[in-house]
């Protein structure tokens, strides 16, 4: 311990990636010092303890949308002899935020009691901001500043939703998914603006639980993922009665009598509809503004905000780090800022030497027809290997349960294939339990299995994975 400072390690950030890092170093028995102070959302929507992860993303996310699966099993409930269900029972918006809210205060309770009784964590309640480089100033909400020093600083502050500079009023005129888990107000006939895995998620659970929702799309479905598969996501959504209008944006939203009027642009026409709710989904910033970055000499992304930083997580400043959604060509993931903390400690403190690797992760995009994949895309497969060097599998296929109420849509699984050495570089499924599917599959892909590998596997039967060890159809 250097008794030159306060704490050996600061994190200005509560959320999965900065929590891991302080629960890692207390460990280890060093002096941790953490700052997480959450900005309301222009509607004044706050949160607790954890980050947008269990607050305002990955967690009440999938709550809603499981919501909406299980809405769906209604029709098979009538279909295989259950009494008393309604197929065509509305579902109560209230009942289910109220839910919502209730499990998530669980998880902030949970992570209040651990660091205010854990040994050698000091938690603040304060808005966190660099003066030099070992120094950083914490401000209440009251204004009230103090100072404390360490000797690594680790920045962890995460992003918040994007908005347009165009229109005015818009940050009160629209909401986000900041706003959407504890909305006070079902939101009713709903414009989702944005193609990202947050729109089709939101979009595909709202439509679920029995709202009208359109959704617009200036270009591509999920950008950087498999554009066969965003497709395919896309014409299933729009079989379960989401609507989507492509190749435009609004060019303006006013209040009429309490409800948005959106006008856009399409083929030359100007169009536009009423709706109750407009929710914004066009991306998300670095949550750095007024870190005092600039002063100290971290170099950021003058665009986006987003810090520059090495393989190794270190900034422009020797003693600063950063991880997470905050940090420029990171993925926006949960679980990858997570083993980056649990990595950064290792090498700071056990002559550790690994660092996070983003090329093999696994991931999940929880639309009503859920999507998972770990590798290259098919598209950034050709591109990197050539389409002459590659064998691609595809297996379309119905799972057993859909048959009861005769469901509409088609499951999808491919496999991308190195020709030279039979390594399989890339894995997509769209199909029931994605997440389930995938993080086994991802260890397949993470030790470079062979296609013969998995050709030698014997399937379990009847299920959705076996399909994944059978696939032989070449596209």
């Amino acid at each position: 311990m250097n008794p030159q400072y306060q704490y050996d390690i600061f994190v200005i950030g509560g959320g999965s990636g900065g929590l891991t890092v302080v629960d890692e170093a207390q460990k280890l028995g060093k002096r941790v010092g953490l700052a997480d102070y959450i900005k309301p959302s222009p509607h004044g929507t706050q949160w607790g303890t954890g980050g947008t992860c269990p607050n305002v993303g990955c967690i009440p996310k999938k709550l809603m949308h499981m919501t909406a699966l299980i809405g769906e099993i209604r029709h098979e409930l009538t279909a295989t002899g259950w009494q008393g269900v309604d197929p065509h029972s509305k579902h109560d918006w209230n009942t289910l935020v109220n839910e919502v809210q209730r499990q998530i205060k669980g998880i902030n309770k949970a992570n209040d009691d651990w660091l205010v009784s854990t040994n050698g964590i000091t938690y603040y309640n304060k808005l966190g901001k660099l003066k030099d480089d070992h120094t950083i100033e914490l401000i209440d909400k009251d204004g009230q500043s103090e100072f404390v020093t360490a000797e690594y600083i680790v920045i962890a502050v995460g992003s918040r939703p994007s908005f347009p500079t165009d229109i005015p009023n818009v940050k009160l005129l629209t909401i986000t998914s900041d706003d959407l888990f504890s909305l006070k107000k079902a939101p009713g006939k709903t414009l989702v603006v944005g193609a990202s895995y947050v729109a089709l998620e939101c979009a595909g659970f709202l439509t679920g639980l029995g709202y009208d929702v359109t959704v617009m799309v200036r270009s591509i479905l999920l950008r950087g993922f498999d554009q066969e598969m965003a497709e395919r996501i896309g014409e299933f959504m729009k079989i379960q009665g989401t609507k989507f209008i492509r190749g435009t944006i609004p060019n303006s939203i006013e209040d009429v009598d309490g409800k948005r009027l959106v006008k856009w642009v399409l083929n030359g026409q100007e169009q536009s509809d009423i709706f109750d709710t407009v929710l914004l989904a066009i991306g998300r910033s670095a949550d750095t503004q007024n870190l005092g970055l600039e002063q100290v000499g971290v170099q950021t992304n003058k665009e986006s905000g987003k810090i520059i930083a090495n393989d190794a997580d270190s900034t422009s400043v020797s003693n600063i780090f950063a991880i997470g959604d905050c940090v420029q060509g990171r993925l926006e993931l949960t679980p990858t800022a997570i083993m980056c903390g649990k990595r950064l400690i290792k090498r700071l403190y056990c002559n550790g030497n690994q660092i996070m690797e983003y090329s093999d992760v696994s991931t999940t995009v929880f639309t009503p027809l859920e999507y998972g994949c770990v590798g290259y895309s098919e598209d950034a497969a050709i591109k990197k290997f050539g389409k002459e060097n590659l064998k691609i599998f595809t297996s379309e296929f119905t799972p057993l349960f859909w048959n009861f109420a005769n469901r509409k849509g088609t499951c999808y699984a491919k496999l991308i294939v190195k020709k030279e050495d039979d390594i399989i570089i890339g894995f997509h499924y769209l199909g029931p339990d994605a997440a389930e599917v995938t993080q086994g599959f991802g260890v397949v892909i993470k030790l470079k299995a062979k296609k013969n590998d998995l050709d030698n596997v014997v399937g379990i039967h009847p299920s959705v994975a076996e399909e994944i060890v059978q696939m032989q159809t070449w596209k």
